[in-house]
């Protein structure tokens, strides 16, 4: 089948959700079938994509690494080449998802939406309208996936917190997946290229240096447990405007010899991180399944992790790791001294339960569950089209905008609710 992915941001920028989207399409690329990326120019995009479209866009918006796609139209057949899509899959409720509505409308095909983020804790800066613009962002998002024919959910817990804030809209959860034979086989040289003496015990985290992934109180956390463990050390991996405050976090408490700041890193290398981690550290409260909690295990990494949608999905308190309840920075230190502390052959049985936790994470399996949606999805579509009028383009399209334009306003009053 022909299907076509939409998305406000994608590669060169290394994110979850980036990552969620090449995994898949490689999937059905190699099952057979055919898939076109739609998703707004970057800065360092390469000169020649196969297969992806990129349209005109602010770069670098509010001075972040993101781009804005322009309002200016940009589908017709001639931007598809001739690519007709049997199923348009976005990944974002709006800016691009309005642009995969109007596509999926004008082609008549199904819409599948991916709830990828708790996209009221990604605002930040703006403490005066804070709450506002929670509701405003959460009535946008059910009102858009309620335009969909299925949404998909990463994990069960924001399935469930999605239908309870009035998703109608049938959901099926698919967790991204990983090509788990990558993380097989261990590097001898990884510890000593950054580093890292081979005995240290490793705390390790994964992942942009951002406001959202709640950086500021794990970094609190992780020094504490630091300062009583001098065996210790903690290394990051990733890169972002909260790295500069992470380090001067650990200089001020004179943790600097225990801090391994190494910048971003992709492929085997990223694995071989993953693999030099003694337990992977987590509080973010804004994912839907935090990705790199899946990567760890797959890795034989066990988690210590702030309980959250998405996160408790996968991190099971003393078996896999440990699930602190609520934000507690005394907690999160005590939960990692307790991992500390385990004898070796406990020590192993958390890795070996991080292992058997990933085997439920596998890109076939959930690349099989996705293509199953869109299957059902178009010939369910065939059959109504079979027995009801065929709409004429422009009155589908004008639906759309009649849509699009009745969510915003529904969003904006619930400001005042």
């Amino acid at each position: 089948m022909n299907i076509l992915m939409v998305t406000n941001t994608y590669l060169p920028i290394v994110g979850g959700l980036e990552l969620s989207i090449e995994s898949f399409t490689a999937e059905y690329v190699k099952q057979g079938h055919l898939v076109k990326i739609v998703a707004p120019a970057f800065d360092q995009c390469p000169p020649k994509e196969e297969n992806v479209i990129r349209v005109p866009a602010i770069k670098n918006f509010n001075g972040s690494k993101y781009s804005i796609k322009l309002p200016v139209p940009i589908f017709s057949s001639k931007t598809l080449k001739g690519f007709k899509p049997d199923v348009v899959h976005t990944h974002h409720p709006f800016l691009m998802g309005d642009t995969a509505l109007r596509v999926a409308r004008r082609y008549n095909v199904p819409l599948v939406f991916t709830h990828h983020s708790i996209y009221e804790e990604n605002l930040h800066g703006v403490p005066w309208a804070l709450e506002p613009l929670k509701k405003f962002m959460i009535s946008l998002s059910i009102g858009y996936a309620n335009f969909c024919d299925a949404v998909i959910a990463p994990s069960e817990s924001v399935a469930e917190m999605i239908k309870a804030r009035g998703l109608k809209t049938p959901v099926t959860v698919i967790p991204t997946g990983l090509h788990l034979h990558e993380f097989t086989g261990t590097s001898r040289n990884f510890k000593e290229e950054a580093g890292i003496p081979e005995k240290a015990f490793v705390v390790g985290y994964v992942g942009r240096l951002a406001e959202e992934k709640n950086l500021p109180f794990l970094t609190r956390a992780v020094a504490s447990f630091l300062k009583k463990e001098k065996n210790a050390l903690f290394l990051v991996v990733g890169n972002g405007p909260k790295e500069e405050a992470i380090s001067s976090h650990f200089t001020e408490l004179q943790l600097e010899n225990q801090l391994r700041l190494v910048g971003e890193m992709k492929g085997a290398r990223l694995i071989e991180a993953y693999q030099a981690i003694d337990v992977f550290a987590f509080a973010s409260q804004s994912e839907t399944q935090g990705m790199v909690l899946n990567e760890a295990m797959a890795a034989g990494t066990p988690v210590v992790a702030v309980d959250a949608p998405g996160v408790r999905d996968i991190v099971i308190d003393k078996v896999n790791g440990r699930l602190i309840p609520s934000e507690n920075e005394e907690d999160l230190s005590q939960a990692l001294s307790w991992v500390f502390d385990q004898p070796l052959p406990e020590r192993k049985k958390l890795i070996n339960a991080a292992k058997e936790t990933a085997k439920n994470y596998s890109i076939e399996q959930s690349a099989a569950k996705a293509l199953k949606v869109y299957e059902e999805l178009i010939a369910a579509k065939s059959l109504k089209e079979k027995s009801k009028r065929k709409w004429p383009v422009l009155f589908r399209q004008a639906s759309a905008e009649l849509k699009l334009f009745s969510n915003f306003a529904k969003a904006i009053t619930s400001i005042f609710r």
